[in-house]
């Protein structure tokens, strides 16, 4: 704080610069201050004015340079909040992962110029560069990863999905929802097949669709299986079986459909007749006729949906009473069904109900039970119970299905006291006993949606979209927090996507690679 007035330093700088012999002493007393006061007051008048008038910036330019300063390094500061750090590597990341996504080069090229600016995004060529190096990266990780996964992938849904008339043969573990097979081949048959499933030798059951091709390459595999090795059990979709089904009804539905309008406009014919005042006998006739027909095409409707509906039941894990379904059960509703399902448009039904392998699901299950190192009293109680806790409530109230829960348990613990451990193993042979390979369909659904973005699905993107699939976590269920190779039990350094390829990017015989080509393409 200056408790001196500014005047007074400039009468204390005259005292020591003009005044006479004794001036200073006399400055000091009249100001109250010391000499030593105004020696400094002295200096520091001199040095201002001398800075004043050296022809350096002068001290209001500096203040105000300084508050600019000031405000462009605050606005840089919050500017730095909105920013993210966006390297090569980083963007090289999104790259691969938005082509494992399905995007497509120039979307991939849009993005990145949203986030790096038009003049700093990189161009087409250089993104595609990217995304091919990660595919083949991806394809020699997943070479390692097969290897290993091949005596953990024991059951596996297959089926075919073809991009621009090429099959592309996709294999699933359906437990963990790994993606151990998708291989593009120039044309579909059984070889090629056969070459995919013999080097994955601990397959045990296998679900697919009815096709030709797909069933001889499992029954060859199954053959060329040495004795005492892992007995193939293939089963048929029950997901295209229903498909099947109700494809005909939907066929004897627009035939009442159409008998109906037929039926209507009769009608109308004789109304009109009688309007005029005129005789309607052969519109009367003629109503009477297509309402008959009508009536035949309703039953015939009826008849067939209900014995499909019987048939239906034997695809089915539990009988309605909740015993569970066996084949000799299975095969006798289908007898009683086929009476009804007679005709042309039935024949491929009947075919894929009367197939050996429609119920093999239902021996494996059986099977798999009978491992279980308990009596056949408790695992029929534990089975029951997990029907009961499954079952949709139907009819019945919400207390009584409680009550039946608890009953239940009751009969469970009396039989073994600790139940629980042997109702989760229980729980779990049923919840893994799979019917269908439409969980492959949405595998299927989302490579064409790929294929919509791309003209041609290399086997390049084809491995780095698997890559991709079995390192993803999936983000809800009760598989939530986990990605496939987590859930089939592959024990990893590291899951992610990107850490796994840019470790193979990095190798050294990768990268001397890369340098001899680069040499070579230079010369």
């Amino acid at each position: 704080m200056c408790k001196i007035p500014i005047i007074l330093w400039i009468a204390n700088a005259a005292a020591r610069f003009t005044g006479r012999r004794g001036a200073v002493k006399q400055t000091a007393q009249e100001h109250g201050c010391s000499r030593q006061t105004v020696y400094a007051h002295a200096c520091k008048v001199h040095a201002a004015v001398q800075s004043e008038h050296s022809g350096l910036p002068s001290r209001q330019r500096l203040l105000r340079e300084n508050l600019e300063l000031r405000c462009e390094n605050t606005q840089l500061w919050e500017w730095l909040d909105q920013t993210i750090e966006f390297s090569r590597p980083k963007q090289q990341e999104l790259a691969a992962k938005a082509g494992a996504m399905g995007l497509s080069s120039n979307q991939i090229v849009d993005l990145l110029a949203i986030l790096l600016g038009v003049k700093a995004a990189p161009g087409r060529s250089t993104v595609h560069r990217w995304v091919q190096a990660a595919a083949k990266a991806a394809g020699r990780v997943l070479k390692d990863l097969d290897q290993q996964c091949q005596t953990l992938v024991k059951m596996a849904c297959l089926d075919e999905i073809f991009f621009h008339r090429r099959p592309v043969l996709v294999g699933l573990e359906p437990a963990s929802m790994v993606l151990f097979l998708t291989q593009k081949c120039d044309r579909l048959s059984r070889c090629a097949w056969v070459k995919r499933l013999s080097g994955w030798k601990a397959l045990q059951y296998v679900v697919s669709d009815a096709g030709t091709v797909l069933q001889s390459a499992i029954a060859w595999v199954r053959k060329q299986r040495n004795v005492g090795a892992v007995t193939l059990q293939s089963s048929l979709d029950v997901f295209h079986t229903v498909k099947e089904a109700h494809r005909v009804l939907k066929i004897l539905w627009n035939r009442v459909r159409k008998d109906w309008k037929a039926m209507e406009k009769a009608d109308l014919r004789v109304v009109k007749a009688k309007a005029k005042g005129s005789y309607a006998y052969p519109e009367a006739g003629a109503a009477r006729s297509a309402a008959v027909k009508v009536a035949k095409s309703m039953e015939c409707y009826d008849a067939a949906r209900s014995a499909w509906k019987t048939a239906k039941a034997a695809l089915e894990l539990f009988r309605c009473d909740g015993r569970l379904n066996d084949r000799s059960w299975a095969q006798a509703r289908v007898s009683e069904a086929l009476t009804a399902l007679a005709g042309r448009a039935w024949t491929t039904l009947r075919n894929l109900l009367q197939a050996r392998s429609a119920f093999t699901f239902l021996d494996h299950l059986h099977a798999q039970l009978s491992k279980l190192p308990i009596n056949p009293e408790l695992r029929e109680a534990l089975v029951r119970l997990w029907w009961l806790r499954h079952r949709s409530r139907g009819d019945r109230q919400g207390g009584e299905q409680a009550k039946s829960i608890l009953v239940q348990q009751v009969i469970c613990a009396k039989l073994v006291p600790d139940w629980h451990t042997w109702y989760d193993k229980v729980a779990e042979t049923l919840r893994t006993t799979f019917r269908a390979s439409s969980l492959i369909e949405c595998v299927n659904s989302i490579l064409r949606m790929h294929q919509a973005r791309h003209r041609n699905v290399t086997q390049g993107l084809l491995d780095l979209k698997r890559l991709y699939w079995n390192t993803r976590n999936f983000r809800r269920g009760r598989r939530r927090g986990r990605c496939p190779y987590q859930l089939l039990g592959l024990a990893l350094p590291s899951y992610d996507f990107w850490t796994l390829v840019q470790q193979e990017m990095l190798h050294p015989s990768v990268q001397s690679a890369a340098q001899e080509s680069q040499a070579i393409s230079h010369a």
